[in-house]
């Protein structure tokens, strides 16, 4: 059985949002480490899904974030039939060798890639939210909004119109170039 349906589990978050004071509990992830982060949150809270309580997990994130993950997915695609044996640096294995050159060829290739996505505007994305209710522990929710940053606020905003089946999603197509905190 899946745990995210057990009243006592329930009952569990309940306690720690009530500690906490608010309707949802941030989750630690191992690969959260990067310091201070406010375009993306992972997050559970409790609600409904069909006609059962249930605890939600959800990672919340910009529409811009979503984006540049695309971007840089697409960009990698080109550099692998560019250079198929390039491994990127979050896949590779720990016996993985690569020269000095090639890593620099590979990243100049890759940033042009992303250059040129992101000039002809090729990937596009909107609001959405995709429920997985497969997932693990609960029900798993994927949220992507139109904001600048994901904050508690946001969240907070989100859960209520979730929880009340009141979501209403920008269907606008948006396109971004690179952040300006990258050189």
């Amino acid at each position: 059985m899946n745990p995210g349906f057990d009243p006592e589990e329930i009952a569990q978050l309940r306690k720690e949002c009530k500690a906490e004071s608010a309707n949802f509990i941030y989750v630690d992830d191992e690969f959260e480490d990067e310091g201070e982060n406010n375009e993306h949150a992972h997050v559970q809270f409790i609600g409904v899904y069909k006609n059962a309580e249930v605890i939600y997990d959800a990672l919340i994130y910009t529409l811009r974030l979503h984006h540049s993950t695309l971007v840089y997915d697409e960009a990698l695609e080109r550099l692998k039939k560019e250079m198929p044996h390039y491994v990127s640096q979050d896949e590779r294995p720990d016996d993985y060798k690569i020269s000095a050159e090639d890593e620099e060829d590979a990243e100049m290739l890759l940033t042009e890639f992303i250059e040129e996505i992101e000039e002809n505007e090729e990937i596009t994305v909107r609001e959405h939210v995709d429920i997985d209710d497969k997932f693990e522990y609960g029900v798993g929710l994927e949220v992507g909004l139109n904001k600048t940053e994901i904050t508690d606020k946001v969240i907070d905003e989100f859960i209520a119109v979730f929880n009340a089946d009141r979501v209403q999603l920008d269907p606008t197509m948006y396109s971004f170039t690179g952040s300006e905190e990258e050189d």
